[in-house]
């Protein structure tokens, strides 16, 4: 049995994401909460509510033990750039990029 979990347009970065998607991928659900609780990156508590979704949506579907769920799959792709612009000196602007992502995460039962 699966159950998953989705988070798009999220505003950070896919690449400082992907760092800490990393540090959980295979693991339990119980030590993937300590991992992301302990990290100290802004991306952690964002992946540790889309993994507590996926945890109820198990639940949801009736898994008999949430204590055997793992991280069976974990990505982020890349979602749109929010482009502004910010004033300069000598009438010129700077462009400022807004990254946002989707993060897709997927439990399975070992």
């Amino acid at each position: 049995m699966e159950a998953s979990a989705k988070l798009r347009y999220a505003r950070l970065s896919a690449q400082k994401a992907r760092l800490v998607v990393d540090l959980i991928r295979g693991r339990n659900v119980q030590d993937a909460f300590n991992v992301l609780k302990f990290s100290p990156q802004k991306a952690a508590g964002i992946v540790s509510g889309v993994v507590a979704s996926a945890v109820a949506n198990a639940e949801q579907k009736g898994a008999s033990d949430v204590d055997r769920l793992f991280v069976k799959e974990i990505f982020v792709d890349q979602g749109p750039v929010l482009k502004r612009f910010l004033p300069r000196a000598m009438g010129r602007a700077s462009r400022i990029r807004k990254p946002t992502s989707h993060i897709t995460v997927v439990l399975g039962l070992k």
